[in-house]
């Protein structure tokens, strides 16, 4: 897609008669395109976002350049196309705040998101910690986006969602040197999805996602490329270990998960899905440590040294391990 093209689109979908003041927001994942801020003209909205894919030659940050690699990317702006466009057509999220799709267009690999830009919504607020209404407002987020999501198929995004799951990362669980971990990945893998509530998980909630209110009680994210099905707790468990180093994650970990299934408990209610509240945590609250260690397993065969592999994340995966070898005993 050339400029004027895009110019076109963009306009033809805001109904703007004219666009001003591009500002790059950032570049996407190993140079794969790029997130635009554009000003609009006569529209009923100042601005928009424009998520521009457009797949190259890029350079992955940590050496993994692979097909593999190239082919899960691409699927993953497919998968979100799809999301953004089931957004569009039919029942829109109510309850975790998404950015509304205004238009969408696709030629071969390369895509266009025409977005609401959250900023001018009211979300301008990016955090690189957070505070305790902070994390709140996260946690509830998640807590309102699964119950809103379970039961509901997978079709058309990743049928196992998160951008670690294990078959779609052969290269690093084969280059991970921890061998009783090795061997235990599928069987982390299979309890997760042997859970009985399976809901959608966003599969990527890390606190960069997260878009603040001007006092933090509220949030609303961005970046569906790996939604899709699975156990809630794995976006729980991706999202404690994205703003609280070790001890933090360790101690903050009854709390977190206390008020995450105080608030499962009124979203369900509200949607008024036949499931009980008490079964659904029996169900995935033990599976919270199960989730941290199967990001863990990602973690170190993907990147050995990198800060989250911490002595907490460890003492978690021994212990996944060994729960799992008593069950088989």
């Amino acid at each position: 897609m050339d400029d004027d093209e895009i110019d076109r689109f963009i306009k033809s979908t805001t109904q703007a008669s004219g666009t001003c003041n591009q500002e790059a927001v950032q570049t996407l994942w190993s140079g794969y395109g790029s997130i635009n801020r554009i000003e609009l003209v006569g529209a009923q909205f100042p601005s928009v976002i424009i998520k521009y894919v457009q797949p190259g030659e890029g350079e992955h940050p940590r050496g993994w350049n692979t097909d593999l690699s190239h082919e899960r990317k691409l699927k993953s702006y497919q998968v979100e196309t799809r999301w953004y466009d089931r957004q569009r057509n039919g029942p829109s999220p109510t309850l975790a705040r998404i950015p509304k799709c205004i238009g969408l267009k696709s030629e071969g690999d390369e895509t266009l998101l025409v977005l609401e830009d959250l900023d001018a919504s009211g979300f301008a607020g990016r955090r690189s910690s957070v505070n305790q209404i902070e994390w709140q407002s996260c946690v509830r987020w998640l807590a309102a986006f699964h119950s809103e999501h379970l039961g509901l198929a997978s079709e058309g995004l990743w049928e196992s969602g998160t951008y670690w799951h294990l078959e779609t990362r052969p290269d690093e669980l084969e280059k991970l040197d921890d061998l009783p971990l090795k061997k235990a990945a599928s069987a982390i893998d299979a309890k997760l999805k042997a859970s009985a509530f399976q809901t959608l998980v966003h599969g990527d909630a890390k606190l960069a996602n997260f878009c603040f209110s001007s006092d933090g009680s509220e949030v609303a994210a961005v970046d569906f490329q790996y939604v899709g099905g699975g156990c809630g707790m794995k976006d729980l468990a991706y999202f404690v270990g994205s703003c609280f180093r070790d001890e933090e994650a360790e101690r903050r970990e009854s709390e977190v998960l206390d008020f995450y299934f105080r608030e499962l408990e009124v979203f369900v209610e509200w949607t008024g899905i036949k499931i009980r509240s008490p079964d659904l945590e029996a169900d995935w609250r033990p599976l919270y440590r199960v989730a941290w260690a199967d990001f863990h397993r990602f973690m170190k065969g993907w990147s050995p040294g990198h800060w989250k592999l911490s002595d907490y994340s460890e003492r978690v995966t021994r212990e996944v391990i060994e729960s799992l070898q008593e069950e088989r005993v």
